[in-house]
This record gives structure tokens, C-alpha cells and sequence, in this order.
């Protein structure tokens, strides 16, 4: 059975606590879920998204990030792009999914 934990605290990181979407505890993986909308667009999920893997790589129940980015309106221009340049350079511990891809 898994022990699946909603909204727990991340470690402070640059002076920030955050709430971690689900932690799977017995797996070490943590699901960071997001949702484009007005001013939260390209850079902004781009730029919260480097944040959150550099916060859960401090967490002590963390050794796998999955962050799902749901963009409903097509909002990010180049989703595949920033699919391919954070997987790569986090390959191992971080995937990246921006859906639907217009």
C-alpha cells in the first residue's frame, strides 16, 4: 500500500517554505502539479519549475520529481522546448510534462 501525503512542507529554500502536491513517501517521489492561466505563462512556469526542482532536491523524501504542467489554452509557446532543456539537464531526477502540446 502506498503512503501517499498531500500538501506536506518542503525545507525552507531562499528563505520559502513550500507545500509539495503529493509526496509518495514509500517511493521517494514527489508530484508537482500546475496549471497555466493569465501571467502565468512561458517564463513564469519555466522560471517556477527550475525553483521547484532545486527545493525538492533538498527534501529528505525526494529522490524523483514529476511535474505536470496542464495548458489548457496553449499558453506556453514552446513547451516541447522547455520539456527537452530541463529533462536533460535534470535527467534522472526530474521529468517535465507540459500537456495538451498544440
Amino acid at each position: 500500500m502506498s503512503d501517499t501525503r498531500l500538501r506536506e512542507l518542503t525545507p525552507s529554500y531562499a528563505g520559502k517554505s513550500a507545500r509539495v502536491d503529493f509526496l509518495l513517501k514509500n517511493e521517494k517521489t514527489v508530484i508537482e502539479v500546475k496549471k497555466t492561466r493569465q501571467g502565468l505563462e512561458d517564463k513564469e512556469i519555466g522560471d517556477q519549475l527550475i525553483i521547484d526542482v532545486d527545493r525538492y532536491k533538498a527534501h529528505p523524501n525526494c529522490e524523483k520529481l514529476i511535474c505536470f504542467v496542464y495548458d489548457p489554452e496553449g499558453r506556453i509557446g514552446n513547451p516541447v522546448g522547455i520539456m527537452n532543456d530541463l529533462n536533460a539537464q535534470h535527467k534522472g531526477f526530474a521529468t517535465v510534462s507540459i500537456q495538451p502540446i498544440f
